[in-house]
């Protein structure tokens, strides 16, 4: 282990809690959020990192400013390691396979740890043995510096301040802009093509995928102007509501779909940079407004709420309008959206929001 570039074992070992449960419909705002945890599986991987066009034009060094600190690249990184929630798509999407990458921890229908769009792409690129870390219970630092990263991509993450202080004795970090889990698709792939050296590539990965989006919208008119919520339901227990506010991605992303927040909830938000919003049962009014509701579920729990006698007199949730996405299903990962995502899923989601916003009168 070279000690210029490497933890010892021992300061390696640092408690790291990172408590971001499976996405349900728990009321509980940080079990709803992607989790990358890691424990790892050191699986070997028969693809290096490779680049799919050398941006020759870049200039090193590359200093990235975010929340948690600066990541200074000297030179072109070879070895690229993502950690948490699908910053290995953005890689990936730029003709790169890392040489290390967090599993996907919830919408995964096996035991690979990875959605389906991720599968897809690392079978395209010829990759068939990928090293995913299963990091469910933390981050594995070990594992992440045995990756040899000349730069580790955090940019759509929840890592702490300590974490982060940790990794950066392994690699330059590049890490969320503003504030955990509130980084924008958009923004995750600029800052994670720019910590590759690919920034003019990640460039034109966001016009390829706003032209796709823009093109599969037109097919859909009826959700442009809509006033949308995106709200999680407990059937366990109906007195807490838990809303997602306009930093979050999933939020951010139906706006791009041409909808937006009713503003008798986003004046419910006391904290501008939280992506999370928690609402009592008896406040359920504020939802009043919106032309349909989104998030996640299934009909058993749309039946139960509908039944409930405060949040079924919700009108959408009374009329139907209601776009709930199935937890068993690979779209419950879409929800937090980048580039591999959409394309992959697109059709799905669209035909699912459209749905509930024909029953909008």
């Amino acid at each position: 282990m070279n000690v210029n570039r490497k933890l010892s074992l021992k300061s390696l070992f640092i408690p790291v809690l990172l408590i971001i449960a499976l996405v349900g419909c728990s009321s509980n705002q940080t079990a709803n959020e992607p989790a990358s945890n890691t424990t790892a599986t050191n699986s070997s991987t028969t693809t290096d990192t490779t680049a799919a066009a050398p941006a020759e034009t870049t200039e090193y060094p590359i200093v990235i400013k975010h929340a948690l600190g600066e990541a200074v690249i000297e030179n072109k990184p070879e070895r690229i390691v993502t950690i948490q929630w699908a910053n290995h798509d953005v890689a990936l999407a730029l003709g790169v396979v890392p040489v290390g990458f967090s599993a996907a921890n919830f919408g995964v229908q096996d035991d690979s740890g990875l959605l389906p769009w991720t599968a897809e792409k690392l079978r395209e690129l010829g990759a068939t043995d990928p090293n995913v870390f299963q990091d469910t219970d933390g981050l594995d630092f070990e594992a992440i510096s045995d990756a040899n990263p000349d730069v580790i991509l955090a940019a759509y993450s929840g890592i702490t301040q300590e974490d982060y202080d940790t990794l950066t004795q392994i690699a330059p970090v590049v890490a969320y802009p503003n504030a955990p889990w509130a980084t924008t698709w958009r923004e995750q792939v600029i800052l994670n093509a720019t910590g590759m050296g690919m920034k003019a590539e990640g460039e034109q990965l966001i016009k390829d995928t706003e032209d796709m989006v823009k093109e599969k919208l037109s097919q859909y008119p009826q959700i442009e102007g809509k006033k949308v919520v995106w709200v999680n339901f407990s059937a366990k227990d109906m007195s807490q509501l838990h809303i997602y506010t306009p930093v979050d991605s999933r939020v951010s992303f139906l706006y791009e779909l041409g909808m937006e927040y009713p503003a008798s909830v986003t004046q419910q938000i006391t904290d501008p940079s939280s992506y999370s919003l928690k609402l009592s049962a008896e406040n359920a009014g504020a939802l009043n407004d919106a032309d349909l509701i989104v998030g996640y579920g299934n009909d058993e729990l749309y039946q139960a709420i509908k039944a409930d006698p405060l949040l079924g007199k919700i009108p959408a949730v009374a009329r139907g309008s209601v776009a709930f996405i199935d937890s068993d299903t690979p779209l419950v990962a879409a929800g937090t959206p980048n580039p591999l995502s959409i394309a992959y899923t697109i059709d799905e989601y669209l035909k699912l929001i459209g749905a509930a916003a024909d029953k909008v009168q």
